[in-house]
């Protein structure tokens, strides 16, 4: 029953988001903004489906165990592709809130996602071993908690200095993701039932992007 409520759940899920960006995409007419929300959609879905859906194969035949190497290349690749997502939500940002110049921001933007991803490179993330240290996850999610936090302080500014309804809860949306995966990272090894936290985090990215898309259908006639 885990197994196919699971991959119900993550087939929905990956489903949705890469509709929406490619709705997003194509319904954008031009708005620079909703274009990259589009994309950043689409990079949100196919980078998770690199670990996703080795998991449904693995829940729904022989067992995680016997899929060790895909689930953690799927994982490798997913944590590279989030961290694309932040720097395309960065210019989300820089666009709807008409940003210019700040080169000082954009360079930690990039030295931090350059950062993050340098480490998730590094052999002693071992993953695609069974066995991966958690020094090591905890090391390359510090850039990345990082870039989040810098997000979610632009956003709550910008949504509050120009009274921005449709975008007012998007720091909540980046705060309830990273409330949701920070406790994976440190104890899902020893506590298996905080995996299940995974669940509230990937709503929380749906709402994310959802955002996005209602606020484009508005402001895109």
């Amino acid at each position: 029953m885990k197994a196919i409520v699971e991959t119900a759940f993550d087939a929905v899920y990956l489903i949705s988001v890469i509709t929406i960006g490619v709705l997003m995409i194509r319904g954008s007419k031009g708005d620079r903004q909703f274009r990259l929300f589009g994309w950043m959609a689409v990079v949100l879905g196919a980078g998770d489906s690199f670990h996703l859906i080795p998991r449904a194969l693995a829940l729904c035949t022989t067992g995680l165990e016997n899929y060790t190497v895909p689930l953690g290349l799927g994982k490798w690749i997913t944590s590279v592709t989030m961290t694309v997502f932040y720097v395309l939500l960065y210019y989300v940002w820089r666009q709807r809130y008409k940003i210019t110049g700040q080169s000082g921001l954009t360079a930690a933007v990039y030295i931090l996602s350059a950062v993050r991803v340098a480490l998730c490179m590094m052999p002693q993330n071992q993953w695609l071993s069974a066995e991966s240290p958690l020094s090591w996850g905890i090391y390359r999610n510090i850039p990345f908690a990082l870039l989040g936090l810098l997000i979610i302080l632009l956003f709550y500014r910008s949504a509050k200095e120009h009274n921005d309804r449709a975008f007012r809860w998007m720091w909540l949306t980046i705060v309830l993701s990273f409330g949701f995966y920070i406790p994976v990272v440190l104890w899902a090894d020893t506590i298996p039932m905080i995996g299940m936290l995974m669940i509230p985090k990937t709503c929380a990215y749906v709402w994310t992007v959802l955002i996005g898309y209602f606020a484009m259908k508005k402001e895109c006639r």
